[in-house]
């Protein structure tokens, strides 16, 4: 049985392996941080935020400096997906994000239906939208398409 647990990653519940929902590629042991499994690319984080002040006239750029943060893109080696992006000073290990309980989730899902795909909820901006119409519609006595 397979779980859900972010946009591109599930858990395999019998094999306890990290898997991408996008391609299957397995990445590892579900009790291990699903980092390990991934390809990481080290990111210069001037490349994502561009200096705002020439760097040859300013030391201070408005920049993000490398001495002081990286920026760690997670990719599926089986698809290229982006899975995961996470700013960290230079030499701080990977963050442990997600951290499951394997056994209380296996409890929680033995008697369930696996989901295949998240459920997805209303547009409440659009619904919004709809109510104000019917509202305006309603006081003035016509209705709009």
């Amino acid at each position: 049985m397979n779980v859900l647990i972010t946009e591109y990653l599930r858990i395999n519940l019998d094999t306890e392996q990290w898997e991408c929902r996008r391609c299957s590629h397995v990445h590892g042991s579900a009790r291990h941080n699903y980092k390990r499994g991934l390809l990481v690319y080290n990111r210069d984080p001037r490349e994502i935020h561009k200096p705002l002040l020439n760097p040859e006239m300013y030391e201070r750029t408005y920049a993000p400096d490398p001495d002081w943060c990286r920026i760690l893109e997670y990719y599926c080696s089986g698809c290229g997906v982006l899975v995961e992006a996470e700013y960290l000073p230079p030499g701080h290990p990977p963050l442990h994000d997600i951290d499951l309980d394997l056994d209380a989730l296996k409890a929680q899902w033995k008697d369930r239906d696996e989901v295949l795909e998240p459920a997805t909820a209303p547009d409440l901006a659009l619904e919004k939208v709809r109510i104000a119409r019917a509202r305006h519609a309603h006081a003035h006595g016509h209705s709009h398409h």
